[in-house]
């Protein structure tokens, strides 16, 4: 494995893995509580949208630049539509959600904690699959610039948080059992590592550099999809629209700050 590509893995790793703290604020904080958590999910989404259009799409459409010196920029326009098209087509075959008055309403005949640990089953299995592409968004940034991969994978561990809590919730009250409830949290961000080993299989073997630039302007137009569609939303849910803002600006004036202090 080359070795500058063990930090970008490392970064997935970790960024994934933030669903396992989800589990602690579903332990001891009640939904009604979390506040923070409204400002924290704004950060993030504040923090993808800067770095999506300062640096990432800016970034491929420099390396693009050689070889496409004119088009370029519609290359990198198309680009961005595929990842949002990519983001669409993962939320409409995959929801990101439980229907939970669908479950209640179910004829089988099972217990009410067999119904939770089955719709803890199905979330993580859903956020498994919506975290895939982030993983390799993840790599592939980091693999272009380390410190915008570091802000990426900072965002998005943020945002991972909900989404261990949407996980360990239904599993700890239908077991009583931190563990399970913190094991399937974690298995729901493990897929981000593995997006992050296709990316790197992607990027050595198959992947010529011209296909990175539009790459990562696909991972632009993933990332400005999540913000506006899943984190904005569960800001306010979790909250109210003026702690979102607050997280919002704060993501945008921190990242843009440390980007500027950052050689």
């Amino acid at each position: 494995m080359p070795h500058n590509y063990i930090i970008p893995l490392l970064l997935t790793l970790l960024a994934g893995l933030a669903t396992a703290i989800g589990s602690v604020f579903a332990f001891v904080i009640k939904k009604d509580n979390l506040k923070a958590l409204s400002v924290g999910l704004g950060f993030s989404a504040g923090v993808m949208i800067l770095l999506s259009f300062r640096d990432i799409i800016p970034a491929s459409r420099e390396m693009l630049a050689p070889n496409y010196p004119v088009h370029g920029d519609w290359i990198v326009y198309f680009g961005f539509i595929i990842g949002i098209v990519v983001a669409v087509l993962i939320d409409y075959f995959i929801p990101d959600h439980i229907d939970e008055e669908e479950l209640a309403h179910r004829n089988d005949v099972v217990t009410p904690d067999h119904r939770m640990k089955r719709a803890g089953l199905l979330m993580a299995v859903a956020i498994c699959i919506h975290n895939f592409p982030e993983g390799m968004a993840t790599f592939l940034t980091a693999s272009h610039n380390i410190t915008l991969g570091v802000s990426v994978a900072l965002a998005i561990a943020i945002h991972n948080i909900p989404e261990g809590i949407a996980v360990a919730i239904p599993v700890y009250h239908a077991t009583g059992k931190k563990r399970y409830a913190t094991l399937y949290a974690a298995m729901s961000g493990i897929s981000e590592p593995i997006g992050a080993f296709i990316g790197m299989i992607l990027l050595n073997f198959f992947m010529p550099e011209i296909m990175i630039g539009i790459a990562m302007a696909a991972v632009a137009g993933i990332m400005i999809y999540i913000s506006f569609d899943t984190l904005l939303p569960l800001a306010r849910e979790y909250g109210n629209w003026h702690l979102s803002m607050i997280g919002i600006m704060s993501g945008m004036l921190f990242i843009w700050g440390s980007l500027l202090l950052i050689p």
